[in-house]
């Protein structure tokens, strides 16, 4: 495995991190796996150098973190890894329960350490930037988190530049904590974020922690025949098809295809070299629910990638609507 800092942050952390909403409550999401089918991965990822984990409170509905807390606290040092989680989404339907307010915030962060049974939350992020709740308070209740020694660093995850040039500014203004990491949509089917949230992130310093790497697994798979779903996940996942359906580059498929076959390593571990080849990228988060998908992953950190193959990899990408937000 290889390292790196987080941003301009001291945190050091792994060139993979393993995404958890995988892990959880079968209930919830038909592809979820159980705490007992999940334990392996955990195993595996620390046995192979990984140290940062990701997960969110509405995974499984604090399933996910459960697991998360437990399968950590038996095959990992705590202090030697990072954990992050996050906070947003509606946990149930009642008032309160959701959003970036201070209440909900402070709540979501205190059952959180509950549920993952650690006293503090090294990254803790919003899991939107939303607009729709003012930034100050909700940046005066996470650098109220800090201080109380709950949580050590704060991220944000998945919104428009301006969002985050505002959030970040408004920080410096107050004196508060600010957003270390951004977790964005990016892959090589979905490119918008090169317009101007890393540069941005680049020039403040932001780590940046894709989510969906592997385009919910299309780039990990030649370009079907047919568009009958090929997983269970590709078959129930409604917001893959939000974001997918009707709306790939399939000759950026192909071109990984190319590339692999050349190379003799899989197509996963060619989206994710060209991913960890861009200078704003920490760590791709990665979701796997077979182990031969994390060793991909973990071998993908000692691909390195010739500029004509990224040429080829990127040459067919047409523009895109936002997705993701």
């Amino acid at each position: 495995m290889r390292y790196t800092r987080l941003g301009h942050t001291g945190l050091t952390v792994s060139r993979i991190c393993l995404g958890t909403m995988t892990y959880g409550d079968p209930a919830w999401r038909s592809w979820v796996l159980d705490e007992d089918a999940a334990r392996s991965f955990f195993r595996v990822a620390i046995e192979s150098g990984i140290n940062f984990f990701d997960t969110a409170d509405m995974y499984s509905l604090g399933v996910s973190e459960e697991i998360v807390g437990r399968a950590l606290r038996k095959f990992a040092k705590l202090d030697e890894i990072v954990i992050a989680t996050k906070a947003y989404w509606p946990m149930n339907d009642k008032p309160n329960m959701s959003g970036l307010s201070r209440k909900h915030l402070v709540q979501a962060c205190e059952a959180s350490l509950k549920r993952l049974g650690i006293e503090t939350i090294d990254l803790y992020q919003i899991h939107r930037l939303d607009n729709s709740y003012p930034i100050e308070e909700t940046l005066a209740a996470l650098d109220h988190l800090v201080h109380q020694g709950k949580v050590r660093y704060i991220g944000a995850s998945s919104g428009y530049a301006w969002q985050m040039a505002q959030a970040l500014s408004a920080s410096e203004r107050n004196g508060w904590a600010r957003f270390v990491s951004m977790q964005n949509h990016y892959n090589l089917l979905y490119r918008e974020e090169e317009r101007e949230m890393l540069p941005l992130c680049e020039k403040e310093g932001v780590g940046v922690i894709p989510w969906s790497p592997m385009a919910r697994g299309i780039l990990a798979r030649p370009r079907p025949k047919n568009t009958k779903a090929v997983t269970t996940r590709a078959e129930t996942d409604t917001y893959q098809k939000e974001m997918y359906t009707n709306n790939v580059d399939w000759g950026i498929v192909d071109a990984v295809q190319r590339i692999s076959a050349d190379r003799g390593v899989s197509a996963a571990r060619i989206a994710l070299a060209w991913l960890l080849s861009k200078p704003a990228v920490t760590a791709p988060i990665i979701g796997a629910t077979k182990l031969p998908q994390l060793e991909d992953a973990i071998g993908a950190v000692d691909v390195s990638l010739a500029p004509e193959e990224i040429a080829e990899l990127e040459a067919p990408y047409k523009p895109h609507p936002i997705l993701g937000h």
